[in-house]
């Protein structure tokens, strides 16, 4: 008969003899991590021994992997993502529009070629947004606003359909109320001025 003494601790297929389950780490811990469902990641209901598991609302927070486990950090690089793609668009069409015009004051030089400004367009796009990125201050304004923004609560569908319906009555209405001022106004200035 084997005993707890026995039992490497290192071993894990002694691990899954005893009663109590081997709790992985470092790289693995994350792996076991993604796999967690995210009612337990975020449950922080108490543990099977009645005390409340602490680490497990820590645990959403360091997890790195899916857009789900990245929280509001996944819209700060949408945000920069999305700022380099704009950059990079507004420069291509400045690119382009400054090289035509170079080419009608000199022709040797002829018309703009995508597949040079493009890819010029692209890095400068990219570079702008990684310094930014890199910046301190601006990463963290972007990290503030990404976590305010996931704060926000959206309507229900019975909420955006009612005020969608009260918008659409009340507009009805008012623009009846002033199409009869308006005729009535001008039939007291008729009577007044004659015309």
């Amino acid at each position: 008969m084997t005993t707890e003494d026995d039992i490497k601790p290192d071993d894990p297929k002694a691990a899954l003899a005893t009663d109590e389950p081997a709790e992985p780490e470092g790289d693995a811990a994350l792996g076991a991590l993604a796999l967690r469902e995210p009612a337990e990641l975020s449950s922080g209901q108490d543990g099977p021994d009645g005390e409340h598991d602490e680490h497990d609302e820590d645990d959403l927070d360091d997890a790195v992997g899916t857009p789900a486990q990245l929280g509001s950090q996944r819209f700060v690089y949408a945000a920069y993502f999305a700022g380099g793609i704009a950059v990079a668009f507004m420069l291509s069409k400045a690119i382009s529009y400054g090289w035509t015009r170079l080419s009608l004051w000199k022709p040797t030089i002829g018309d703009p070629h995508d597949e040079v400004v493009m890819p010029v367009a692209g890095l400068i796009g990219a570079l702008v947004a990684f310094y930014y990125y890199r910046g301190e201050k601006t990463r963290t304004l972007a990290e503030e606003v990404a976590s305010e923004l996931g704060k926000v609560s959206w309507p229900t569908r019975d909420e955006v359909v009612n005020g969608t319906f009260v918008v659409v009555v009340t507009t009805f209405v008012e623009t009846a109320f002033f199409a009869l001022m308006d005729r009535f106004w001008g039939f007291v200035t008729n009577l007044v001025y004659g015309a």
